[in-house]
Protein backbone atom coordinates (compact mmCIF):
# COMPACT_ATOMS: atom_id res chain seq x y z
CA UNK A 1 0.00 0.00 0.00
CA UNK A 2 1.30 3.43 -0.88
CA UNK A 3 1.83 6.39 1.38
CA UNK A 4 2.18 10.16 1.35
CA UNK A 5 4.82 12.14 3.17
CA UNK A 6 6.29 15.61 3.00
CA UNK A 7 9.70 16.98 2.18
CA UNK A 8 9.54 20.64 3.04
CA UNK A 9 6.34 21.97 1.50
CA UNK A 10 6.07 19.33 -1.23
CA UNK A 11 4.33 15.97 -0.91
CA UNK A 12 6.17 12.81 -1.89
CA UNK A 13 4.71 9.39 -2.52
CA UNK A 14 5.90 5.85 -1.86
CA UNK A 15 4.41 2.85 -3.62
CA UNK A 16 5.53 -0.57 -4.81
CA UNK A 17 6.07 -1.93 -8.31
CA UNK A 18 7.20 -5.51 -8.81
CA UNK A 19 7.83 -5.75 -5.09
CA UNK A 20 10.28 -2.83 -5.14
CA UNK A 21 9.61 0.46 -3.33
CA UNK A 22 9.48 3.58 -5.49
CA UNK A 23 9.66 7.09 -4.04
CA UNK A 24 8.71 10.08 -6.14
CA UNK A 25 7.81 13.74 -5.75
CA UNK A 26 4.15 14.50 -6.41
CA UNK A 27 5.18 18.02 -7.40
CA UNK A 28 2.50 19.66 -5.27
CA UNK A 29 1.95 21.00 -1.76
CA UNK A 30 -1.75 20.06 -1.84
CA UNK A 31 -2.63 16.75 -0.21
CA UNK A 32 -5.62 15.95 -2.43
CA UNK A 33 -3.58 16.42 -5.60
CA UNK A 34 -0.80 14.29 -4.16
CA UNK A 35 -3.32 11.58 -3.25
CA UNK A 36 -4.63 11.54 -6.83
CA UNK A 37 -1.07 11.34 -8.08
CA UNK A 38 -0.38 8.36 -5.81
CA UNK A 39 -3.58 6.63 -6.90
CA UNK A 40 -2.59 7.03 -10.54
CA UNK A 41 0.83 5.50 -9.88
CA UNK A 42 -0.65 2.60 -7.92
CA UNK A 43 -3.11 2.00 -10.76
CA UNK A 44 -0.28 1.70 -13.25
CA UNK A 45 1.56 -0.67 -10.96
CA UNK A 46 -1.54 -2.86 -10.49
CA UNK A 47 -1.98 -3.00 -14.27
CA UNK A 48 1.57 -4.30 -14.64
CA UNK A 49 2.83 -1.16 -16.41
CA UNK A 50 6.43 -0.04 -16.10
CA UNK A 51 7.19 2.54 -13.38
CA UNK A 52 7.19 6.09 -14.70
CA UNK A 53 10.27 8.25 -14.82
CA UNK A 54 11.35 10.07 -11.69
CA UNK A 55 9.82 13.40 -12.62
CA UNK A 56 11.64 15.15 -9.78
CA UNK A 57 14.90 14.53 -11.63
CA UNK A 58 13.76 15.89 -15.01
CA UNK A 59 15.19 19.32 -15.88
CA UNK A 60 14.14 22.10 -18.21
CA UNK A 61 17.11 21.30 -20.44
CA UNK A 62 15.81 17.77 -21.11
CA UNK A 63 12.33 19.09 -21.90
CA UNK A 64 13.79 21.69 -24.28
CA UNK A 65 15.82 19.04 -26.11
CA UNK A 66 12.72 16.86 -26.41
CA UNK A 67 10.69 19.73 -27.87
CA UNK A 68 13.31 20.64 -30.44
CA UNK A 69 13.68 17.00 -31.50
CA UNK A 70 9.88 16.78 -31.72
CA UNK A 71 9.77 19.78 -34.05
CA UNK A 72 12.66 18.44 -36.12
CA UNK A 73 11.00 15.03 -36.45
CA UNK A 74 7.41 16.09 -37.08
CA UNK A 75 8.01 19.35 -38.94
CA UNK A 76 5.14 20.97 -37.03
CA UNK A 77 7.16 24.15 -36.54
CA UNK A 78 10.11 25.71 -38.33
CA UNK A 79 13.35 25.11 -36.43
CA UNK A 80 14.53 28.67 -37.00
CA UNK A 81 11.57 30.12 -35.11
CA UNK A 82 11.73 27.39 -32.44
CA UNK A 83 15.41 28.08 -31.81
CA UNK A 84 14.69 31.79 -31.43
CA UNK A 85 12.14 31.07 -28.69
CA UNK A 86 14.31 28.47 -26.97
CA UNK A 87 17.31 30.80 -26.95
CA UNK A 88 15.20 33.41 -25.16
CA UNK A 89 14.01 30.89 -22.55
CA UNK A 90 17.35 29.23 -21.93
CA UNK A 91 19.20 31.85 -19.78
CA UNK A 92 16.37 31.98 -17.26
CA UNK A 93 15.23 28.34 -17.10
CA UNK A 94 18.33 26.27 -17.82
CA UNK A 95 19.26 23.90 -14.98
CA UNK A 96 15.90 24.21 -13.24
CA UNK A 97 13.88 21.15 -12.31
CA UNK A 98 10.79 20.56 -14.43
CA UNK A 99 8.73 20.35 -11.24
CA UNK A 100 9.58 24.00 -10.51
CA UNK A 101 8.22 25.28 -13.85
CA UNK A 102 4.96 26.63 -12.49
CA UNK A 103 2.87 29.73 -12.87
CA UNK A 104 4.77 31.73 -10.25
CA UNK A 105 8.10 31.04 -11.96
CA UNK A 106 6.60 31.92 -15.33
CA UNK A 107 5.54 35.29 -13.89
CA UNK A 108 9.12 35.86 -12.73
CA UNK A 109 10.24 35.14 -16.28
CA UNK A 110 7.74 37.66 -17.63
CA UNK A 111 9.15 40.34 -15.32
CA UNK A 112 12.67 39.37 -16.38
CA UNK A 113 11.78 39.86 -20.06
CA UNK A 114 9.80 43.05 -19.49
CA UNK A 115 12.80 44.61 -17.77
CA UNK A 116 14.83 43.74 -20.85
CA UNK A 117 12.39 45.81 -22.94
CA UNK A 118 10.79 42.86 -24.75
CA UNK A 119 7.28 43.42 -26.17
CA UNK A 120 4.28 41.60 -24.72
CA UNK A 121 3.59 39.79 -27.98
CA UNK A 122 7.12 38.39 -28.10
CA UNK A 123 6.91 37.25 -24.47
CA UNK A 124 3.61 35.51 -25.24
CA UNK A 125 5.26 33.58 -28.10
CA UNK A 126 7.99 32.48 -25.69
CA UNK A 127 5.44 31.43 -23.06
CA UNK A 128 3.60 29.46 -25.73
CA UNK A 129 6.80 27.55 -26.44
CA UNK A 130 7.25 26.87 -22.73
CA UNK A 131 3.66 25.64 -22.46
CA UNK A 132 4.09 23.37 -25.47
CA UNK A 133 7.29 22.02 -23.93
CA UNK A 134 5.54 21.20 -20.66
CA UNK A 135 2.58 19.62 -22.46
CA UNK A 136 4.92 17.38 -24.44
CA UNK A 137 6.69 16.44 -21.19
CA UNK A 138 3.32 15.63 -19.62
CA UNK A 139 2.41 13.40 -22.56
CA UNK A 140 5.69 11.55 -22.05
CA UNK A 141 5.25 11.25 -18.26
CA UNK A 142 8.14 13.60 -17.57
CA UNK A 143 5.92 16.29 -16.05
CA UNK A 144 3.58 15.33 -13.22
CA UNK A 145 1.09 18.17 -13.64
CA UNK A 146 0.56 20.93 -16.16
CA UNK A 147 0.86 24.36 -14.53
CA UNK A 148 -1.48 27.23 -15.28
CA UNK A 149 0.50 29.93 -17.09
CA UNK A 150 -1.14 33.24 -17.94
CA UNK A 151 -0.16 35.28 -20.98
CA UNK A 152 0.03 39.06 -21.25
CA UNK A 153 -2.44 41.37 -22.93
CA UNK A 154 -0.99 42.28 -26.30
CA UNK A 155 -1.06 45.62 -28.01
CA UNK A 156 -3.53 45.94 -30.90
CA UNK A 157 -2.07 44.79 -34.22
CA UNK A 158 -0.11 47.40 -36.10
CA UNK A 159 -2.37 49.11 -38.63
CA UNK A 160 0.35 49.81 -41.18
CA UNK A 161 -0.54 49.01 -44.78
CA UNK A 162 -0.08 50.56 -48.20
CA UNK A 163 -2.72 52.01 -50.42
CA UNK A 164 -1.84 51.29 -54.05
CA UNK A 165 -0.73 54.83 -54.88
CA UNK A 166 1.52 54.99 -51.81
CA UNK A 167 3.16 51.68 -52.64
CA UNK A 168 3.86 52.75 -56.22
CA UNK A 169 5.31 56.06 -55.00
CA UNK A 170 7.75 54.28 -52.68
CA UNK A 171 8.59 51.65 -55.32
CA UNK A 172 9.59 54.34 -57.83
CA UNK A 173 12.20 55.61 -55.38
CA UNK A 174 13.99 52.25 -55.29
CA UNK A 175 16.46 50.87 -57.81
CA UNK A 176 15.08 48.25 -60.27
CA UNK A 177 16.20 45.08 -58.45
CA UNK A 178 14.66 46.26 -55.18
CA UNK A 179 11.50 47.27 -57.03
CA UNK A 180 11.18 43.62 -58.01
CA UNK A 181 11.71 42.46 -54.41
CA UNK A 182 9.07 44.75 -52.91
CA UNK A 183 6.61 43.86 -55.67
CA UNK A 184 6.84 40.17 -54.74
CA UNK A 185 6.25 41.03 -51.07
CA UNK A 186 3.36 43.35 -51.95
CA UNK A 187 1.72 40.83 -54.29
CA UNK A 188 2.02 37.63 -52.28
CA UNK A 189 2.71 38.72 -48.71
CA UNK A 190 6.00 36.85 -48.49
CA UNK A 191 8.40 37.78 -45.71
CA UNK A 192 11.11 40.05 -47.06
CA UNK A 193 14.15 38.87 -45.11
CA UNK A 194 13.59 35.13 -45.00
CA UNK A 195 11.51 34.42 -48.10
CA UNK A 196 12.01 37.09 -50.79
CA UNK A 197 15.67 38.00 -50.46
CA UNK A 198 16.63 34.33 -50.13
CA UNK A 199 15.09 33.37 -53.48
CA UNK A 200 17.29 31.63 -56.04
CA UNK A 201 16.94 31.42 -59.81
CA UNK A 202 16.02 27.73 -59.51
CA UNK A 203 12.82 28.68 -57.67
CA UNK A 204 11.45 30.51 -60.72
CA UNK A 205 9.79 28.84 -63.72
CA UNK A 206 8.98 31.51 -66.27
CA UNK A 207 7.49 29.01 -68.72
CA UNK A 208 4.97 27.85 -66.12
CA UNK A 209 4.81 31.38 -64.67
CA UNK A 210 5.40 30.12 -61.11
CA UNK A 211 7.47 31.13 -58.13
CA UNK A 212 7.99 28.73 -55.26
CA UNK A 213 9.44 28.40 -51.79
CA UNK A 214 10.94 24.99 -51.17
CA UNK A 215 9.94 22.98 -48.07
CA UNK A 216 12.04 24.20 -45.15
CA UNK A 217 12.59 27.59 -46.77
CA UNK A 218 9.83 29.44 -44.93
CA UNK A 219 9.16 30.38 -41.33
CA UNK A 220 6.65 27.53 -40.99
CA UNK A 221 8.87 25.08 -42.85
CA UNK A 222 6.18 24.47 -45.47
CA UNK A 223 6.67 24.79 -49.20
CA UNK A 224 4.65 27.28 -51.21
CA UNK A 225 3.94 28.05 -54.86
CA UNK A 226 2.29 31.04 -56.54
CA UNK A 227 1.37 31.83 -60.13
CA UNK A 228 2.81 35.05 -61.45
CA UNK A 229 0.81 38.08 -62.47
CA UNK A 230 1.91 39.79 -65.68
CA UNK A 231 3.53 42.63 -63.70
CA UNK A 232 5.54 40.33 -61.45
CA UNK A 233 6.57 38.07 -64.35
CA UNK A 234 7.87 41.03 -66.34
CA UNK A 235 9.91 42.32 -63.42
CA UNK A 236 11.32 38.84 -62.74
CA UNK A 237 12.38 38.49 -66.38
CA UNK A 238 14.22 41.81 -66.15
CA UNK A 239 15.85 40.87 -62.83
CA UNK A 240 16.97 37.45 -64.13
CA UNK A 241 18.63 39.19 -67.09
CA UNK A 242 20.50 41.50 -64.68
CA UNK A 243 21.78 38.49 -62.75
CA UNK A 244 22.86 36.68 -65.94
CA UNK A 245 24.67 39.80 -67.15
CA UNK A 246 26.54 39.96 -63.83
CA UNK A 247 27.38 36.25 -64.08
CA UNK A 248 28.94 36.80 -67.51
CA UNK A 249 30.87 39.83 -66.26
CA UNK A 250 32.28 37.98 -63.25
CA UNK A 251 32.71 34.69 -65.05
CA UNK A 252 30.93 32.74 -62.35
CA UNK A 253 27.54 31.22 -61.66
CA UNK A 254 25.37 33.37 -59.40
CA UNK A 255 22.44 31.35 -58.02
CA UNK A 256 20.69 34.20 -56.21
CA UNK A 257 17.80 36.21 -57.56
CA UNK A 258 18.85 39.29 -55.60
CA UNK A 259 22.65 39.59 -55.54
CA UNK A 260 24.60 42.83 -55.11
CA UNK A 261 24.91 44.10 -58.68
CA UNK A 262 27.34 47.00 -58.29
CA UNK A 263 31.11 46.76 -57.94
CA UNK A 264 32.53 46.28 -54.48
CA UNK A 265 33.49 43.51 -52.07
CA UNK A 266 29.87 42.27 -51.92
CA UNK A 267 29.29 42.12 -55.68
CA UNK A 268 27.66 38.81 -56.59
CA UNK A 269 26.75 37.96 -53.00
CA UNK A 270 23.15 37.79 -51.85
CA UNK A 271 21.50 40.98 -50.60
CA UNK A 272 20.62 40.39 -46.96
CA UNK A 273 19.02 43.74 -46.17
CA UNK A 274 18.21 47.10 -47.74
CA UNK A 275 16.91 48.96 -44.73
CA UNK A 276 18.66 52.24 -45.61
CA UNK A 277 17.31 52.29 -49.16
CA UNK A 278 13.82 51.52 -47.89
CA UNK A 279 13.93 54.24 -45.22
CA UNK A 280 15.14 56.82 -47.76
CA UNK A 281 12.40 55.87 -50.24
CA UNK A 282 9.68 56.20 -47.61
CA UNK A 283 11.06 59.53 -46.41
CA UNK A 284 11.20 60.89 -49.97
CA UNK A 285 7.51 60.12 -50.47
CA UNK A 286 6.37 61.46 -47.10
CA UNK A 287 5.72 57.97 -45.70
CA UNK A 288 8.36 57.83 -42.99
CA UNK A 289 7.79 55.05 -40.49
CA UNK A 290 6.36 52.53 -42.93
CA UNK A 291 7.86 49.06 -42.61
CA UNK A 292 8.66 46.48 -45.24
CA UNK A 293 6.55 44.09 -43.17
CA UNK A 294 3.60 46.38 -43.93
CA UNK A 295 3.76 44.91 -47.43
CA UNK A 296 2.79 41.54 -45.94
CA UNK A 297 -0.18 43.07 -44.15
CA UNK A 298 -1.20 44.81 -47.33
CA UNK A 299 -1.08 41.61 -49.37
CA UNK A 300 -3.32 39.77 -46.89
CA UNK A 301 -5.85 42.58 -47.01
CA UNK A 302 -5.72 42.95 -50.79
CA UNK A 303 -6.18 39.24 -51.47
CA UNK A 304 -9.36 39.09 -49.39
CA UNK A 305 -10.73 42.30 -50.90
CA UNK A 306 -10.04 40.93 -54.38
CA UNK A 307 -12.37 38.03 -53.67
CA UNK A 308 -9.69 35.37 -53.16
CA UNK A 309 -11.03 32.76 -50.69
CA UNK A 310 -9.49 33.01 -47.26
CA UNK A 311 -8.02 29.50 -47.31
CA UNK A 312 -6.31 30.26 -50.64
CA UNK A 313 -5.06 33.64 -49.38
CA UNK A 314 -3.48 31.94 -46.38
CA UNK A 315 -1.74 29.44 -48.68
CA UNK A 316 -0.30 32.30 -50.73
CA UNK A 317 0.93 34.39 -47.80
CA UNK A 318 2.04 31.42 -45.73
CA UNK A 319 -0.13 32.07 -42.69
CA UNK A 320 -0.74 28.79 -40.88
CA UNK A 321 -3.41 29.93 -38.42
CA UNK A 322 -6.57 31.97 -38.88
CA UNK A 323 -5.85 34.08 -35.77
CA UNK A 324 -2.54 35.36 -37.12
CA UNK A 325 -4.00 35.96 -40.58
CA UNK A 326 -6.80 38.03 -39.04
CA UNK A 327 -4.20 40.29 -37.41
CA UNK A 328 -2.92 41.12 -40.91
CA UNK A 329 -6.30 41.43 -42.60
CA UNK A 330 -6.72 45.01 -41.38
CA UNK A 331 -9.59 47.37 -42.15
CA UNK A 332 -8.41 50.68 -43.53
CA UNK A 333 -10.15 54.10 -43.63
CA UNK A 334 -10.60 53.52 -47.36
CA UNK A 335 -12.47 50.29 -46.59
CA UNK A 336 -14.83 52.14 -44.27
CA UNK A 337 -15.40 54.89 -46.84
CA UNK A 338 -16.11 52.26 -49.49
CA UNK A 339 -18.62 50.58 -47.15
CA UNK A 340 -20.37 53.93 -46.64
CA UNK A 341 -20.61 54.48 -50.40
CA UNK A 342 -22.05 51.00 -50.92
CA UNK A 343 -24.60 51.59 -48.19
CA UNK A 344 -25.58 54.86 -49.80
CA UNK A 345 -25.81 53.36 -53.29
CA UNK A 346 -27.67 50.19 -52.38
CA UNK A 347 -29.91 51.18 -49.46
CA UNK A 348 -31.91 54.33 -50.21
CA UNK A 349 -34.65 54.39 -47.60
CA UNK A 350 -37.84 56.42 -47.90
CA UNK A 351 -39.66 58.24 -45.12
CA UNK A 352 -41.68 55.14 -44.30
CA UNK A 353 -38.54 53.25 -43.41
CA UNK A 354 -39.06 50.64 -46.15
CA UNK A 355 -36.29 49.88 -48.57
CA UNK A 356 -36.66 50.92 -52.21
CA UNK A 357 -35.23 47.58 -53.36
CA UNK A 358 -36.90 46.14 -56.46
CA UNK A 359 -40.08 44.15 -56.08
CA UNK A 360 -38.48 40.88 -57.21
CA UNK A 361 -35.97 41.10 -54.36
CA UNK A 362 -38.69 41.90 -51.81
CA UNK A 363 -40.95 39.07 -52.97
CA UNK A 364 -38.24 36.57 -52.33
Amino acid sequence: MGMLYKRGEVFWIKYYSGGKPIRESAGTSKQKEAARFLKNREGRSAAGLQPLLRVDRITYDELARDLRLHYETTGTRGLREADTRLQALQPFFTGRRAASLKGALAEEYVQYRLKAGVANATINRELATLIRMLRLGYERDKVAKLPRIHKLIEAPPRAGFFERSDFEAVRRQLRPDLQCAVTIAHSYGWRMQSEVLTLTLSQIDLNAATLRINPGGSKTGEGRIVYLSADVKRMLEEQIERVRTLSRTLGQVIPYLFPHLTKGRLQGQRIRDFRKSWTSACKATGLSGMLRHDLRRTAARNLIRSGVPEVVSMKITGHRTRSVFDRYNIVSPADLQDAARKMGDGHNFGHSGHSTLDSATVSR
